[in-house]
Order: structure tokens, then C-alpha cells, then sequence
């Protein structure tokens, strides 16, 4: 929100009629060269600026229709010659060269055009050059000190030194477009003549979009004397096109009238504008002024241009700097958290518990977590009423998975009572179903923006017309933003967006695996039952008969049992009792379910080649083709994962015995923050319809008698991936083979390095 009304909010006309400004097409030049349009075949002038017999053949000759040479000699001709063919159409015209008319030197540019070839010969004066040496060496003192700078404020202040070393023009001015094209001034360098305009803001409609995509497309525009008088191009329309002349790329293009007004207001008499672009957008303008007229040669424009075009690679690479490091503290703060949940599996609890790092990863001042059932706030944020009533309007109206914004008040008119905490605002959905976000919030920074001049141009009617004045006082005029908060950074979008899909994937992990633990508790409940039913009923009841039946013979037969026979007695009463209590402790174990895992480093390539001796004692005889590749080490329970690999090479032992040549391969991929193993093997294989019940409890897909086994191996392999953190699954084809996976989280970067 604005105190006062902001740049580009005057009315519609301002921008409409700059729009409407033929400035590609003035129909003429400015005075300080020659234009001349060529056949691109026979070189015959097929248009020229009125200037052009006088400064060429001192007014002898009209040029139209007549061959170059008529106006240059035959050996300068010769010399451009070859040089045009190398000229491309519609792009940035090139010098070609310096040549000698009469009395005045010329610099020569050329371009090619629908219309044919253009050169403009701009006249060369004495004070308006520097050596080829010296500009090189203005580069390579750039190129050099560029590299050394880290900050973008101290990269545009040594641009605009060295431009203005080069050209000597009062001030150059390092100006930066913003997402609404208005420009701020990021670098100055001056010699007190002109006023500072340096952190000066500068509206968008002093640059319509127009006139920005011509910056785009010729990248200099040089004005050597705001006073000129246009010099028309003649004959206004091109010879078999009938159609003014297109003046894009040219240099010596007559500009807007409202711009030649606009210059003097600011006291300038000449200036001249570099455009700097990147990925062929345009980054922002040097933009060069003095206060009397003044001319900056060929050779020192295109130095200022290849200048320019090095400070935008240098540019890129230190805001890629400055991102990139960004961006490695906000992952390592990711992944500690992306380990924290995928450990807890609660990530509620886990930003909860980790909030300074929740908080410094966006940056922001306040976090909510919020689902149906609570809402979990941290730092400085809205009230819980004001939260849930955001998380509904989200939900009803933005319907965006990440959603963000530096003024919440911009696109929620009713929200302006939390700017103190909440202008700034990402929210990242969780759920399809409910208004369940996690939420970082930024308060508003109030700012006071210095613009150059008030940026409203006035508008005034004369004789029935609406006409654009430009601005007569460019005196700072201060504006007061409000409601809106530092904007976010594109790697503090990307966290947010990373985390929302690493709680989406735990939260259907997790109902996953609830619906399966649901299923495998009913089972496991049932195999429970009758299993304690065994126990208390086939083993105590005659555990309990020896006792009684033991204790019956020792009274019955009194005094006539000499000391052996009590002796053995006694003992067979001890052992059932011992047995009993055997029972019971293996009854509790096996309610308790889950022993303490003992964590270590494994060198997995030695635990798979041990077990694979271990299992080829019992094939012994057979051939068996082992592929075993590069394995990583890995952190786990020894004991519980010598398990688990062993009873998947048994398997593939036990299910190829019947192929004359049986082929076993493990290895392994990356999967970023996993390991992905797998044992494959050429044996019987199974059908995939069945590949639920293969991880089941006692459950086979072949008989006992083609295969023996109690049918618990895979379960156990699962039982233990699943206490590691890693899931497991399988693929197979009848008669063909199969292929058994499992998973192995990687511990966090922390662990690996203690």
C-alpha cells in the first residue's frame, strides 16, 4: 500500500500515447552522420539523409540512384566490400570501418535490413576518440577488477568509473529494471556537475514498453546534442516497399521529441545508454549524461558495450554466488529435518522441535503448522482464529500447493490488520481434502523509496488534444510503502516446496502404513491367539500331567522309594517346572515383538560374500553363476541384516536348484537419500498376483514338498528392512525368475562424518 499514489498510476493516456510514438520509424536522423540505404546487390543508393551530398560530395552530387562509389571512391569501396557480407540482418549493427571523405573522417557502421544495407558514417572529431590501446586497457582493467568484486552494489559503482573514464561525460548512471519496470539507480559515478541520482527510483513510464524492447534490440543509443535538428531520410518511402524507412538498429535514429524535452528538463545536452542484457532480457541501462553537448566515438561505445556485456556474465556469476550459498544452508538445513521426520515419522513434532531451523530456512519470523485436529504455532504469527480463517480462504480461493506473496494485502484486501506479522506469507498445502497448511510469515518493512522527481507526468489538453509533458523537476520526492514485507528468495520458496512434498510423501507413507499395519496386527492377533492357545493347552496341560502324575508316584510309593528314585523324581518335577517357565518367557518375548537395534558401520560387500559361502555349503554340486556388484557400507543392526540377506540368497539357492545353470546376481542403485537392493535370480519365479502374500507370516506359493521352509523367511527380511527405516517389495514372472528389493535409508550427512 501506498501513503501517497505510486509511479505508473497516472492516467491511461500517459502510457498510450508514448505507445503510440512511431520511434522505429521517425523518417530521419540526427546531424552528426549520414545515412545511406544500399541495393544490397549493386551497391545503388536507394535512400540517403538530406545531409548527405553536402557532407560527402560538398552538395555536387544528388546520391540517389548513383553506386557507392560515386560517393566514396572505388578503393574505400573495395575496402567495405568485404566487410559487408559479414553484416547481419536485423541485429546490432557492426563497425566496418574509419574512412577518409573530402576533408572529415568517418566512422562506418553497417546493418541489413528488409530494406537492403545500411550504413551510417558518423563524422569523427579529435576530442571524441581514444587510442585502440588505451580503450583495450580500460577493458582489461575492468575485466580484472570485476573479477575481484563479490557484491553487486560494488561491481555497478566499477562500471560506472570505468565508463565514464572512457567517455568523460559528467555522470554515468547504472540503472536497474525492477518486475514492474520501474528503474533504481544501483551504481553512479560523477564529477559534481549533475545531481545525484544515486538509490533514486525512476518511474516505468519514463521508458514505455516500447521504447524497452528497442533497448532490447540495439543495444546503444547515443545523442550527442539534445538542440539538433532532425535531418530527414529521403525519399520518405523505401523504392518498392512503400514504407517508411525502419530505423531499429540504426545509430544515428532521431529520437522521441517527448525524450529530447525530457533531457533538457534534467539539464542534460547530450547522453548516451548502453543496454545490459541477460539471456537476452533486459537487466537494466548505463545510461550516460552531459551537461553540454558531447559525441563518444564508435570505438568507445563498443568498448562501453563489450564492458557492459562482461559485467552481465560477471553479474550472473555473483548472484549465482551468492544463491548457491543460499541455497547449500537452506538443503543442509532440509535435509536435517527431511532425516529428523523420516526417523520420527510425526512432522508436526519434528518442525515443532527444530523450529529455529524452520524459521531460519525461509527466513521468516513465524511458522504454523495447522491440520483439522490442531494447530501448532511458533514464533511471531497471527492468532490461531486468524490462521484457520487464511488456511480457509486458501483453500477455497488460491487452491495453489506452494503460495506466496511480499504483500498479503495485495491479494486478501481484509488482511491488512496483520501486516505487522503476516505481509509476507508462504503456504504450502498438505492435504486435498482439508485447509491444512504449514505457513511462514514476514511482518511489513516500512519503506521510505526516493524517486527521481515526482513520477506522475502531467497531462494537459491543448487545442482538443490530449499531450504528455515530461517531468519538469527531477528535486527527490519521497514515497512511504507500507504492508509489504522483504521479498522471498527463490531457494526459500524451494525449501518450502521440498518440505511440503516430504510431509505429503510421509503423511500417504504413513496411511499406508497404517492400513497395512492395521492388516498385519489382525493377522498377527489371530496367529497370536492360536499360538497362545498352543502353548497354555498342548504344552502346560502336559507339562502340568508329569508334575501331578510324578508327585502321585512319589506318595504312593512311600517308604519303599529308596534316595535315586526321589532323586529322579525331584528332577523330572524341576525340569517341567523349568520348562514351564521356559514357556512363559518365550510367550513374552514373542508378545513383545521388538528387540533394541544395536547401530554400527557394515561393510555389506564382506556380510554378503560370508552368508554366500555360508549358503553354498548346501548346494553343494551345482552351478551357480554369482554376479555380485559394487555394494555400499552401510549403518544397521549386523545380526538382524546378515539375517535378512541371508535368507534372500537361500532363497534364490533354493527356488534355481532345478535350472542346469543357475544365475544369482545382488547389486544395488543410488536413490538419493536411500540405497535401492535387490536379489535377482533365474529360478521358478511367481505370480504377481500373488506378490502381497509373499512378506506374510507362514505363507508359501509353492508346495512343501518341491520346497521345503517354514514359509517365515520373508517375512523376517521385512520385519527387519522395516525396523531399518527401508521398505520392502518383489517382482517375479512364473517359470522366468524373480527379483526381491529392499531399501536402506542413508543416515544423515552428521553420522557419516562422526
Amino acid at each position: 500500500m501506498l501513503t501517497q499514489s505510486g509511479p505508473g498510476q497516472a492516467a491511461d493516456v500517459d502510457l498510450a500515447n508514448c505507445e503510440r510514438e512511431p520511434i522505429r520509424i521517425p523518417g530521419s536522423i540526427q546531424p552528426h552522420g549520414v545515412l545511406l540505404v544500399l541495393d544490397p546487390a549493386s551497391h545503388v543508393v536507394l535512400q540517403a539523409s538530406d545531409n548527405a551530398s553536402r557532407l560527402l560530395m560538398d552538395g555536387r552530387v544528388d546520391p540517389l540512384g548513383k553506386p557507392l562509389a560515386q560517393l566514396l571512391s572505388e578503393s574505400i569501396v573495395r575496402t567495405l566490400v568485404p566487410r559487408f557480407d559479414k553484416v547481419p540482418s536485423n541485429a546490432h549493427p557492426l563497425f566496418l570501418h574509419t574512412v577518409n571523405v573530402g576533408d572529415r573522417d568517418f566512422d562506418v557502421v553497417g546493418h541489413r535490413s528488409e530494406a537492403g544495407l545500411i550504413l551510417e558514417l558518423e563524422t569523427v572529431t579529435p576530442d571524441s576518440t581514444n587510442s585502440s590501446s588505451d580503450l583495450h586497457l580500460e577493458f582489461d582493467i575492468f575485466s580484472q577488477q570485476a573479477e575481484a568484486v563479490t557484491s553487486v552494489p560494488e561491481l555497478c559503482q566499477q562500471m560506472a568509473k570505468t565508463v565514464r573514464r572512457i567517455t568523460g561525460f559528467d555522470r554515468v548512471l547504472v540503472y536497474q529494471f525492477d518486475d514492474q519496470w520501474n528503474g533504481m539507480v544501483v551504481g553512479e559515478d560523477g564529477n559534481g556537475r549533475l545531481p545525484t541520482y544515486l538509490h533514486h527510483r525512476f518511474p516505468a513510464s519514463d521508458i514505455p514498453a516500447q521504447a524497452r524492447e528497442l533497448y532490447r534490440l540495439n543495444r546503444i543509443r547515443i545523442i550527442p546534442d539534445a538542440g539538433y535538428q532532425p535531418v530527414p531520410v529521403l525519399p520518405p518511402m523505401t523504392p518498392g516497399r512503400d514504407r517508411v524507412l525502419d530505423l531499429t538498429y540504426s545509430t544515428l535514429r532521431s529520437v522521441s521529441p517527448i525524450h529530447v524535452e525530457y533531457m533538457r528538463n534534467m539539464e542534460t545536452m547530450s547522453s548516451m545508454s548502453i543496454s545490459i542484457l541477460r539471456a537476452g532480457k533486459l537487466w537494466g541501462l548505463i545510461s550516460c549524461h552531459h551537461h553540454e553537448p558531447r559525441m563518444a566515438a564508435v570505438a568507445q561505445r563498443t568498448t562501453c558495450d563489450l564492458i557492459a556485456r562482461a559485467f552481465a556474465l560477471r553479474l550472473s556469476a555473483v548472484e549465482q554466488a551468492g544463491r548457491y550459498e543460499r541455497r547449500i544452508a537452506v538443503r543442509s538445513t532440509y535435509s536435517k529435518l527431511l532425516a529428523a521426520m523420516a526417523d520420527q515419522g510425526d512432522y508436526i513434532a519434528v518442525l515443532a522441535e527444530n523450529s529455529a531451523d524452520v524459521l531460519a530456512a525461509a527466513a521468516a519470523e513465524g511458522v504454523a503448522v495447522l491440520t483439522e485436529e490442531s494447530c501448532t504455532m511458533f514464533g511471531k504469527t497471527p492468532a490461531e482464529n486468524e490462521v484457520r480463517e487464511l488456511a480457509d480462504w486458501l483453500f477455497r480461493t488460491v487452491k495453489q500447493d506452494v503460495f506466496s506473496t511480499d504483500s498479503l494485502s495485495l491479494v486478501k484486501p481484509d488482511s491488512a490488520q496483520l501486516a505487522g506479522i503476516a505481509s509476507g506469507l508462504i503456504a504450502v498445502s498438505v492435504s486435498k481434502l482439508h485447509p491444512s497448511y504449514v505457513m511462514w510469515f514476514r511482518p511489513e518493512v516500512v519503506q521510505t523509496i526516493q524517486w527521481g522527481g515526482d513520477p506522475h507526468k502531467p497531462v494537459t489538453t491543448e487545442d482538443g488534444q490530449v499531450r504528455l509533458h515530461p517531468r519538469k523537476s527531477f528535486e527527490t520526492w519521497k514515497e512511504t510503502v507500507r504492508e509489504k514485507s522483504l521479498p522471498w528468495e527463490d531457494s526459500e520458496i524451494e525449501i518450502a516446496t521440498d518440505l511440503r512434498n516430504a510431509i505429503v510423501g510421509i503423511v500417504l507413507r504413513r496411511a499406508e502404513e497404517l492400513a497395512e499395519l492395521n492388516d498385519e496386527l489382525t493377522r498377527s492377533n489371530k496367529e497370536l491367539e492360536a499360538f497362545s492357545y498352543s502353548v497354555s493347552h498342548d504344552l502346560r496341560a502336559p507339562l502340568r500331567h508329569i508334575v501331578g502324575y510324578a508327585e502321585m508316584l512319589r506318595e504312593s510309593l512311600g517308604e519303599r522309594l529308596d534316595a535315586k528314585g526321589d532323586r529322579c523324581i525331584g528332577i523330572i518335577i524341576e525340569s517341567c517346572e523349568y520348562a514351564g517357565k521356559l514357556v512363559d518367557k518365550l510367550l513374552s518375548y514373542s508378545r513383545l515383538g521388538r528387540s533394541e537395534l544395536q547401530w554400527s558401520q557394515i561393510d555389506l560387500p564382506m556380510l554378503v560374500e560370508e552368508v554366500r559361502k555360508d549358503v553354498m555349503r548346501d548346494a553343494s554340486g551345482r552351478t551357480i553363476t554369482w554376479k555380485i556388484g559394487k555394494l555400499p557400507c552401510v549403518t544397521g543392526d549386523l545380526m538382524m541384516l546378515r539375517m535378512a540377506v541371508r535368507d534372500l540368497l537361500a532363497n534364490a539357492v533354493k527356488y534355481t536348484r532345478r535350472r542346469d545353470e543357475a544365475v544369482i546376481e545382488m547389486d544395488c542403485r543410488d536413490d538419493g537419500d536411500a540405497w535401492i537392493f535387490f536379489v535377482k535370480d533365474n529360478g521358478v519365479g511367481f505370480d504377481m498376483k500373488y506378490t502381497d502374500k509373499l512378506f506374510g507370516v507362514f505363507q508359501r506359493l509353492h508346495r512343501w514338498e518341491d520346497y521345503e521352509g517354514t514359509g517365515i523367511g520373508l517375512a523376517n527380511v521385512r520385519r527387519v528392512i522395516e525396523r531399518h527405516g527401508g521398505r520392502t517389495w518383489a517382482e517375479g514372472q512364473e517359470g522366468v525368475g524373480a527379483t526381491f528389493f529392499f531399501s536402506l535409508p542413508k543416515p544423515p550427512k552428521s553420522e557419516k562424518e562422526g
